[in-house]
Order: C-alpha cells, then sequence, then structure tokens
C-alpha cells in the first residue's frame, strides 16, 4: 500500500488557476464519490482551500494511480490539460506525510503560521470519514497531523499574534494609508475571512467600518462581535463604497460581486478620490479589469506575497522549530509503513507535460515555506 499525493497550492499555481481547480465549490463529497467511482484508489481525502487542492489517497500502484489523479482533477474541474499539468506537484509515502504535517503546521501557509489550515485539514479528514473513502492509512495520517499541528501552536511561537490572510489584508492598508483611524472601511462578507479581517481593522484603530452581507443577521452578528462597527445591506453597496477609501471583499460567491462596470459606476461621483480594493476571495470577488480604471488599486491574494516574505523573516527561529517537529512526528512512523526517500524537488514522477511546456520542475523552484 501507497500513500499518494496530487495537488496545486499557491506555491506552484497562480490564482487565476486556483479558483478555477475549487473541490469546494462543487462538493469535496461529491468530488469523492467520483474518485472511488474510478477504481484507482483505496482510500482519498480531499484537502480544499483558497491556497491550495490537494488529494491524499491509498492506492496499491503508485504510478496509475498518480496518472490517473491527475486526469481527475482535470475532469472534475473541467479545465483544459495544458492548463494544470505544468503546474501539479505529487508526493509519495513519508515525503507525502512530511507535506501533509508541514500544511497542518501552518509552515506551508501563505501566511506562515496562519491559524485556521488546522481546523481546514480537520474538516478534510471529517468530510473523507463521512463519505467512507478515509481507512486505516488516512486516519492514521490526518490524526498524527493533528498532533503536529497541536505541537507546533503550543510549543512554539510561529501562531503567535494575529496570522493569517485577512491579517496580512490589514497589514497592506497599512502599507498603503499608514494609519488607518481616519479611513473609511468596508468589508464585504460576514463569513469567518470577513469577520477576521473586520477584528483585524478594528485593533489597527480603523474607526469607521462597515460591514456588508447578503444576510443582515450575519453582518449584525460581526458587527457586535468586534464592537463600533455599522452594518449595511447588500442593496444600499454602492452607496458606502461610495464614502470608502479601503474595500476589502471577503465573500464566498462562485462569480464576481464586483465588475468593472460596476466600479465604474461608482467612481463617478467620486471625482477623482482614490479607491483601494483588497481582493482575498477566491474565486475572486472583483474582476480583474477593475484594476485598469484610473484611481482604482485592485489586489488580490497572491499580492500579499511581500506580507508572507517580511512574516517568514520575524519567524525564522520558529520555523526552524516547527521543522524540528514535523521531523519528530515523521520519525515516530513505526515499521513495516512504506518508506521513501522522495523529496519534493524530484518527486515528479506521474505529471504528465503538455506540447511545449518546460520539463523544469515548478515545485523545485518554489519559494520556500499554505
Amino acid at each position: 500500500m501507497h500513500l499518494l499525493l496530487v495537488g496545486i497550492s499557491h506555491r506552484t499555481a497562480p490564482v487565476e488557476l486556483r479558483e478555477r481547480i475549487d473541490f469546494q465549490a462543487r462538493g469535496v463529497t461529491e468530488a469523492l464519490a467520483a474518485l472511488a467511482a474510478r477504481g484507482s484508489t483505496r482510500e482519498a481525502a480531499v484537502l480544499s482551500t483558497c491556497n491550495r487542492a490537494e488529494i491524499y489517497v491509498a492506492c496499491d500502484e503508485a504510478a496509475a494511480t498518480c496518472t490517473d489523479l491527475v486526469q481527475f482533477v482535470i475532469d472534475f474541474n473541467d479545465v483544459p490539460s495544458a492548463d494544470v499539468v505544468p503546474h501539479v506537484y505529487d508526493l509519495h509515502d513519508l515525503a507525502a506525510a512530511r507535506h501533509l504535517f508541514r500544511v497542518a503546521a501552518g509552515l506551508d501557509s501563505l501566511v506562515v503560521g496562519e491559524p485556521q489550515i488546522l481546523g481546514q485539514v480537520k474538516e478534510a479528514h471529517t468530510v473523507a470519514s463521512v463519505a467512507q473513502t478515509s481507512g486505516p492509512v488516512l486516519n492514521r495520517l490526518f490524526h498524527s497531523s493533528f498532533v503536529v499541528g497541536k505541537r507546533v501552536r503550543t510549543e512554539t511561537g510561529l501562531g503567535s499574534g494575529a496570522v493569517s490572510v485577512s491579517f496580512a489584508a490589514v497589514a497592506l492598508a497599512r502599507k498603503i494609508f499608514g494609519d488607518l483611524k481616519g479611513r473609511n472601511v468596508v468589508v464585504i462578507g460576514a463569513g469567518e475571512m470577513g469577520k477576521l479581517t473586520a477584528r483585524h481593522m478594528k485593533t489597527h484603530g480603523v474607526q469607521h467600518m462597515t460591514i456588508i452581507s447578503r444576510t443582515m443577521a450575519h453582518a449584525a452578528r460581526t458587527a457586535e462581535a468586534i464592537g463600533g462597527a455599522s452594518v449595511a445591506p447588500w442593496d444600499d453597496m454602492d452607496a458606502v463604497l461610495g464614502s470608502s477609501d479601503i474595500v476589502i471583499t471577503a465573500t464566498g460567491a462562485a462569480a464576481p460581486i464586483l465588475t468593472k462596470a460596476h466600479i465604474e459606476a461608482v467612481m463617478r461621483p467620486r471625482r477623482n478620490r482614490p479607491l483601494f480594493i483588497i481582493d482575498i476571495a477566491l474565486p475572486r470577488d472583483v474582476e480583474a479589469a477593475a484594476g485598469e480604471i484610473e484611481q482604482v488599486f485592485l489586489y488580490n491574494i497572491d499580492d500579499l506575497q511581500a506580507t508572507v516574505r517580511e512574516n517568514l523573516a520575524r519567524r525564522a527561529s520558529e520555523v526552524a522549530r516547527a521543522e524540528t517537529i514535523v521531523g519528530e512526528e515523521v520519525d515516530r512512523k513505526p515499521s513495516g509503513e512504506p518508506n521513501s526517500t522522495v523529496s519534493i524537488s524530484n518527486s515528479r514522477r506521474c505529471r504528465r507535460k503538455p506540447a511545449g511546456a518546460s520539463t523544469k520542475s515548478r515545485i523545485s523552484s518554489s519559494r520556500s515555506c499554505c
């Protein structure tokens, strides 16, 4: 029996591809059922977040299954092979286990140490368990990853403070404006990401903040939880945007909620007053073309890389300790389990190369430590 991982992440694929390979949007349970029907795996779990789409399986024939998983990613998401294949990575046995441990620890996150990922890993296992596609191999793997995540959070300072994509969005706003106290900020979306963003905005001195959600009750709960924020109905969005300096979008919409034409209409009465939009949703909430409008400054989740690099530099010593914990837990593998010396940089055994594509591995050239 082999452990196998096939996936894409922010390290290998641009946001334009990540939002097209979205198992959450199409249904993780449906994906697991479709994968089981192919017959190439014995066990399977899907981890699907804003910044990664990964399939973990137990199988008998690693090479054949790997090829089938890549094709499954293409078929299920209805994305052309040539768009997907150059960005896919595959890891086998202990290399796959080590990768999941690093993911659960927050070491592979867009913002190193972000706290949401461990919950997302647990949810991936729960869904697989309910779907009855997780068995002894994946159960042990995921439960071991939970131990790693807990140890890193209790034994290191990697996750100390507010460290998340939402925090990075606020950090970007501070870089743009400096002091946020006199700025009008709008957070569109009252889900977990919107709520975290609103909290971070509040702790950084924002005094004029409005929460917009399709469900007013959700917006009201978020405003009450953070204190000092107002709420506005979805239908009043244009008026609120017209008086705002910073807009942060964090909805779960399947299609853009703000088109170029929409933003153009909002900008007309503003008399060239700049509007900064930070889109941290995936799929993106704002059409990319909106960034072409004069005095509109649009940033998306990939634009947070500068903050990520600063975060990594600050936490270098904690990263080293967290990596040690990952290594310790990997070494706990009992005798008889499959072994592997495959590393991330040389594990591209099954990836097919589209016509004209470079043979150079994307993984091996990616940035070091979602």
